[in-house]
């Protein structure tokens, strides 16, 4: 059996791992266009801000190391055609500069994401970047050096994590969001601004309901933002915007494509066509909590899913459960973390739902560094089914909390059951009543009377 996996990161690197465990038998090759595979991109931001000893650190396992074990990884390999009623692909080789055809039983596409970029950023002055993947990172870290002005563009997880690490090596950091207010599709309304009340304390200068409208530059480098409120000056500028699944393999080969703009898979992670399955980022899911197709593109999700796929594909059965869209990232001294539903999804969603919020300390009280944790916890009305959780803590690892109520919403379970819990208590810990358990016991009496 010839399994071929285009893209070699996350889920990609998991299925072929998982594929040679499950069946040594299989002849499995990995082909990516970049330099690099298997490394986590999520660290990348870390290596800018020097909490990470360089790009090499984030590697998990080199292509040497892969082929060691039996998974033949080519890199500036690229993926330009799909044949699948032949099974074959057109692959690039971008040092030789031909192309081979390459025959498969079973084919991954692992594509990822790219980034957006808007009209006004697609130019050929330098200091304009994206942060993607390690050569973006690169890209950047070239840039800062002798920079002192930055401004990035969009205050999702990559541009709140950057301000911090941009402000880590003395830049002055302007942060532009087009939105009414920063994490605007992370969080509800009273916690985002939580976020940019700490960012802001950081001398990071954020500017909501901003909308880029140009760039100026000056001898081939970038100068500055132009914007509907002026001009921000800057030597250096990270667009992150967004990202969009990378489908164009997968149109080509005759995949579906769902509603999300993502691949359409099966629990298997097998898409409409025989023998062609995806994972990752360039692929839906089902939300836990709602049974809708989402793409929500995250780390975990894609290492689970090929994982799936690997075992697929060597032939086992294995299903991918779904997900709840649980994220967390810091930024400063914050730790944030959300999983299932905001009271924001939920009334877009058309569901009775009802949030309280509660705030305390995420250790006793009275014992040394205690810090301020704020919870928003939402639950159906009359059924008492968890929805979901927010939180904000200021120490940035009390946002792990997020766990307990992930874990219950696999479940399905109530506002109770997360009030029954037996969490674990000492004062350097928690309180006796942890935050979690007093919104649990809140919300439980605000929904009974509904």
């Amino acid at each position: 059996m010839r399994i071929v996996i285009v893209g070699g990161v996350a889920a990609g690197m998991s299925a072929a791992s998982r594929a040679q465990r499950f069946n040594q038998r299989a002849d499995i090759v990995v082909l990516d266009r970049g330099d690099w595979v298997s490394y986590g991109a999520c660290g990348l931001p870390y290596v800018l801000g020097g909490d990470v000893d360089g790009f090499e650190s984030l590697v998990a396992r080199t292509p040497e190391q892969m082929r060691a074990r039996g998974i033949g990884v080519r890199l500036r390999s690229e993926v330009t055609g799909i044949d699948a009623k032949a099974a074959t692909l057109t692959v690039l080789d971008r040092d030789a500069g031909h192309t081979v055809t390459e025959p498969y039983d079973r084919l991954l596409l692992a594509t990822g994401v790219s980034a957006v970029v808007p009209d006004w950023a697609k130019t050929e002055l330098s200091g304009v970047h994206v942060l993607k993947d390690i050569p973006d990172g690169q890209a950047i870290e070239a840039s800062l050096k002798g920079a002192r002005r930055a401004c990035i563009i969009g205050a999702g997880y990559i541009g709140l994590e950057l301000a911090e690490n941009l402000r880590a090596r003395g830049l002055s950091v302007v942060l532009l969001e087009k939105g009414p207010e920063v994490a605007g599709r992370i969080l509800d309304v009273g916690y985002q601004r939580r976020i940019r009340q700490e960012i802001e304390e950081h001398e990071v200068d954020v500017r909501c309901a901003t909308t880029v409208t140009g760039l100026t530059g000056k001898g081939g480098r970038v100068t500055g933002v132009q914007t509907d409120s002026g001009l921000v000056r800057a030597d250096v500028v990270i667009v992150a915007v967004g990202v969009k699944p990378s489908t164009a393999l997968a149109k080509a080969a005759g995949a579906r494509i769902g509603k999300t703009g993502a691949v359409a898979v099966n629990a298997r992670q097998e898409t409409s066509v025989d023998g062609i399955y995806a994972a990752g980022d360039n692929t839906e899911a089902t939300h836990r909590v709602t049974r809708r197709r989402v793409h929500i593109p995250l780390g975990l999700t894609a290492n689970r899913m090929g994982r799936v796929a690997g075992v697929n594909m060597a032939g086992g059965d294995a299903t991918f459960p779904g997900i709840l869209g649980t994220g967390i990232f810091k930024t400063f001294s914050l730790g944030v973390a959300r999983t299932g539903l905001t009271q924001a999804d939920a009334d877009t969603l058309g569901l009775k739902a009802h949030s309280v919020d509660v705030s305390s300390t995420d250790h006793a009280g009275y014992y040394a560094d205690a810090r301020p944790v704020h919870v928003r916890l939402t639950a159906e009305r009359g059924t008492g089914r968890l929805l979901g959780t927010q939180i904000v803590a200021h120490n940035h690892l009390s946002a792990k909390r997020v766990d307990v109520v992930a874990a219950l919403l696999q479940q399905r379970a109530t506002v109770q059951d997360l009030f029954d819990c037996d969490l674990a208590y000492a004062p350097p810990f928690s309180s006796v009543w942890d935050v979690l358990l007093v919104a649990a016991d809140r919300l439980h009496r605000e929904i009974r009377g509904h």
